[in-house]
Formats: structure tokens, sequence, C-alpha cells
């Protein structure tokens, strides 16, 4: 194992990942080989190939918004995504959801192909436009389509998942974070923590006045 490690490190340090991130990438890796047959593996495999990729690339955060959450609502947007048995090279004998179902899982994998026909369809489709703004509300709308550009950009798709950050709204740089927290885009922590503050403001006057 010790031997595993120095090739992960080195893997990770010709990407530039920082030595503190490389032994935290290492130890996902390492929770991923201790996953038994019985996990569910959007809960596990699923959630720890989320936390990895944001070791080596910026990744998005929006709160209370997610395509598993459209798909609940309006099963016809399931057309712009991917089951996971279309992606993984052989078959997993963990249950695959393909949805959000809890805290601390992965969901929907939106295809590269799908990334470019949701990108042309949110331009020139009012009906998806308006779908998927009513969901991604106050400013979140512009972070998933900012999301979806990086990944055109980039040719690959997109994968959503619950709680790689949880930020703190009070102390920002204190967020709980499973990937590297700098890697993630700050616009829509930023819109979560403005409405946090607001909420939080609303409460303690509510308080005062009583």
């Amino acid at each position: 194992m010790q031997e595993s490690k120095k090739e992960i490190l080195k893997f990770a340090n010709q990407y530039g990942i920082k030595p503190l991130y490389a032994e935290k990438y290492f130890d996902v890796l390492k929770v991923g080989t201790e996953t038994i047959d019985d996990n569910i593996f959007d809960k596990t495999h699923g959630f720890y190939i989320a936390i990895e990729q944001g070791f080596f690339k910026e990744y998005y955060y929006t709160r209370g918004s997610a395509f598993s959450f459209l798909i609940a609502e309006k099963p016809k947007y399931i057309k712009y995504t991917t089951p996971w048995e279309d992606i993984i090279p052989h078959t997993f004998p963990n249950k695959i959801n393909n949805t959000i179902t809890e805290n601390y899982c992965s969901g929907v994998c939106i295809g590269q192909k799908q990334v470019i026909k949701l990108l042309d369809d949110i331009e020139s489709n009012t009906q998806v436009c308006r779908d998927m703004g009513d969901l991604w509300s106050n400013g979140q709308f512009d972070v998933l389509k900012k999301a979806l550009l990086k990944a055109k950009e980039l040719e690959c798709g997109l994968l959503e998942a619950t709680d790689v950050i949880a930020p703190n709204p009070i102390k920002p740089n204190e967020s709980e974070c499973f990937s590297d927290l700098f890697h993630c885009d700050k616009e829509g922590v930023y819109l979560y923590i403005d409405t946090a503050m607001k909420q939080l403001s609303e409460i303690m006057k509510e308080d005062k006045n009583k």
C-alpha cells in the first residue's frame, strides 16, 4: 500500500495538486477500495468521484437546486443525462440510483454531448429556460450556465453531488470541504452566504421586535 501511495502522490504532483490535497486525494481513493458490495454506488464511488474531480479542476456550488430535483418534478429532463451504467467501464456490484437520494451522494451525470444540447436548448427553448430558472433561482442559474459552459470548453460532462462542500456563511474560510476548497467557484458560495446573512438579519429583527 505504501508503494501505491507513493505512485498516487507522484501522479497528483504531476497535476499540480498541493501536498495537503494530494494526501486527501489518496485518502478518498483508499476509502473507495473499502467499499463493500451492499453499499449504494451513489453514496460511495459516485460521491468519491465527485470529490476527486475537485482536486483536479474547478467545480461549482448551488444551494437547494439539482438536476435530480428537476427530473423528479419533470421527468422529461432525464433525456439530458447519462446513467452510470453507460459510463463506467465494467459492472459494479453496487446498486446505482443515478439520482440524489440524500446527503453525501452523487446525482445525475450530464454527458459531453448533452451539455452542448442543454446549453442550446436553454438559449432556444423558452420552456427549458423557464423550468431551470425557476429551480436555480436567485442568481444560481448563472452559476449553472457557467458550469455548463466550462464543461463545453473542456469537452467533458458534468456530475452533480451533494455536500462535497458545505459553506460556512459566518466564517467562509472554515467551510467544510472534502475536496480542494479553493477550486470551488466562489459565485455560488457568495450567493448562498448573502441569502443566509439576509435570513439571519430578518430573524434578529423579529427577535428584537418581540
